[in-house]
Order: C-alpha cells, then sequence, then structure tokens
C-alpha cells in the first residue's frame, strides 16, 4: 500500500439544507473533541482537493485532514467552498478549520489565526510554446507584447505586476479558465502554485511548457482558525512539528505533489 493510502479515499457528507444551521460563532478545541466532530472547509483545486464523485474527495488536504482526525479522535466533516467564499465561512462558525492549501500573508492574518506551515509551494510558469519561440530570457517577458495569466488576486498576479511590470496582466477565475487561455494561445504565459504548472505541460507536452527549474517565488500554507483559541492553535502546531518530525508530512506530500503516481491510482480505480 503506498504511503498515505489509508487516508486517500473518504465519504463525506453533502450539506445542503437538512443539515444543521451554523451556529455563527467559532468552536473552541474543547467543543469539538466534546462533541467528537471537526468541520473543515476545503477548496477544490487539484491536487489539494480532488472530487471523485458524489459523496467522495480525495487530494493532499483530504490526507491531512483524515490524519488530523484520527490523531483528535474525532470524525471529520468536509464542507467544500470557493476560495472567496471560505475565510467568511470560517469567520461565520460554519467549519472550524481550513485546509486548502492557504497562503500565510499578513492580510489574511488579520482575520484568521494560522498555525506555522504545513506544506511549502512554489509559483513556477507555463508558457506557450509557439508564442514564446523568441523568448531567450526571463527578462523578455516584461514587454507589452507578452500577455501572462494568473488567478484573480492570486500572489501569482501580484507577482507579474512586480517582476514584468510592461507585460499585460489578464486575471482569471478558476484555473480551468486561465489554463484554456493559455492552451489556445489567448496568453503567453499563466503563472500559479505548483503542481498546476508542472501537470498542464505533462498533459498537453506539445503546446506547454515549464522553462525554469526553480519557482519565481515559494509561498507556505498553514491551517486557518478563528481567532480566540490559543489551545486549538498550540494543538495544531505541536501536530505539524510531530507529524513532520516522523515524516508522514513529507511523505504524503511527495505523493501528491512530486509525483503522478496518485492520478496514475485513480485514473485505475475509475476515479478519475
Amino acid at each position: 500500500m503506498s504511503p498515505g493510502s489509508k487516508y486517500r479515499l473518504c465519504t463525506i457528507l453533502i450539506l445542503t439544507g437538512f443539515v444543521l444551521p451554523a451556529t455563527g460563532s467559532a468552536r473552541s478545541l474543547q467543543e469539538v473533541l466534546n462533541e467528537g466532530l471537526i468541520q473543515i472547509g476545503v477548496v477544490l483545486i487539484n491536487p489539494w482537493t480532488i472530487r471523485l464523485g458524489p459523496g467522495e474527495l480525495s487530494g493532499f488536504e483530504i490526507d491531512v485532514s483524515k490524519k488530523l482526525a484520527e490523531d483528535m479522535d474525532v470524525a471529520v466533516e468536509f464542507r467544500v467552498y470557493s476560495a472567496d467564499r471560505i475565510i467568511p465561512a470560517l469567520e461565520a462558525g460554519e467549519i472550524d478549520l481550513i485546509a486548502a492549501g492557504l497562503r500565510i500573508s499578513p492580510k489574511t492574518a488579520l482575520h484568521v489565526n494560522f498555525s506555522q506551515p504545513y506544506s511549502t509551494m512554489g509559483i513556477m510558469m507555463a508558457t506557450h510554446r509557439e508564442t514564446t519561440l523568441l523568448v531567450d530570457e526571463l527578462d523578455d517577458f516584461d514587454d507589452p507584447d507578452y500577455r501572462m495569466a494568473a488567478i484573480i488576486g492570486s500572489e501569482a498576479a501580484g507577482l507579474i505586476t512586480r517582476i514584468f511590470p510592461s507585460a499585460v496582466l489578464l486575471e482569471f477565475q478558476t484555473p480551468e479558465l486561465a489554463s484554456e487561455a493559455l492552451l489556445d494561445g489567448l496568453v503567453n504565459a499563466y503563472l500559479d502554485e505548483e503542481p498546476i504548472p508542472t501537470y498542464l505541460a505533462l498533459d498537453n507536452p506539445m503546446i506547454v511548457d515549464v522553462p525554469l527549474t526553480a519557482p519565481l517565488l515559494q509561498t507556505r500554507a498553514g491551517f486557518a482558525i478563528n481567532k480566540g483559541d490559543p489551545d486549538f492553535l498550540a494543538f495544531l502546531n505541536a501536530w505539524i512539528t510531530a507529524r513532520q518530525s516522523d515524516t508522514w508530512l513529507p511523505t504524503i506530500h511527495s505523493y501528491w505533489f512530486d509525483s503522478l503516481r496518485w492520478r496514475d491510482e485513480l485514473s485505475r480505480s475509475g476515479s478519475n
């Protein structure tokens, strides 16, 4: 059995109007333990969280969340949100914790408390081969003749404005739309967090290239919880330290971000 396969597949509760409404206030760590259930918010972005079918999720965050819940000796319930809704959902008390590859930033930390990092990510560039044939150096993209894609409000969008100020920035709502624009040649390059650029190139080797050998920028992701519960934060930090020390977190991270084994396994199971 490959690392983490014990936690890879899970059944989620489909949350509709039939569930209990949110209380509007955050639950403390002790309340979560007393009730035996932790509610975790996720966002559908491969390979962080993948929807396999009705009632089933897989991905890095699902493995991490299942292991966290197991170590807390509680059940886990997942709620899927769009990226722009997940922090308001936490603040409203709909969920207890965010596990969604959420980048640690000062702006977001005004609204939530972050744990220490449990995942390191990098922003890479995918390019359209045919329309970037004349590019010899990275600085060549700093030109108004080049159009560069990123997700609206993302760190990649800010990075483009800083290092390629003369290029035309086009922002898209989702990675799927940005990827489609690159494949169609509507943009010359697309910047996003790994492994999205790499997988885009692997799936479309005749159209897309990843010309850089190192990320343009590294970012770090942490769990997010509501403010006011230092015990919850202390537990999360201790859990991350322990699971990094025993290599569980690095092993799971490597499976989802440094290999294509998960795609092969999901394909063989007929889930993807």
